[in-house]
């Protein structure tokens, strides 16, 4: 049975490890997790018995914009409707604010495309990390 939750226990950090491990995000370490979703506005938690087994975060000035990050789900649980349950879930907590920005990993636009996301005209970014500014920047 799948349900959520919003609150980030220190038990939980572990688990979101394995799971952004599973995706091969392996620079994120415990302290990093926490940091992160500490420093976010607006988090969910999928879960399937009791466990985590997906996620999304944003941070958001609550009124004029929001960014959303990290909308990730286990491997084992890809392709089930997690990654839409957590998405749909954090599009409710931010439908109050004007702007939604988020930044899709590399082949995932068609999915945010489904939920409304469209190109920007005039969005940039700086990326410190080379390899990152290879990938994602024009």
């Amino acid at each position: 049975m799948i349900t959520i939750k919003y609150d980030l226990d220190q038990q939980d950090l572990a688990i979101l490890k394995d799971i952004y491990q599973s995706v091969d995000w392996v620079k994120h370490d415990e302290s990093i997790i926490e940091k992160v979703f500490d420093a976010s506005t607006h988090k969910v938690f999928v879960m399937e018995d009791k466990k985590i087994i997906g996620f999304a975060r944003a941070l958001s000035d609550g009124v004029f914009n929001a960014a959303i990050y990290d909308v990730v789900v286990h491997k084992d649980f890809q392709n089930r409707g997690v990654a839409r349950i957590a998405l749909e879930n954090l599009l409710n907590q931010l439908k109050h604010v004007s702007c939604i920005q988020l930044i899709a990993t590399t082949g995932n636009d068609t999915f945010y495309e489904k939920f409304g996301f469209k190109k920007l005209k005039t969005g940039m970014a700086i990326y410190q990390n080379k390899d990152l500014a290879n990938e994602y920047l024009e």
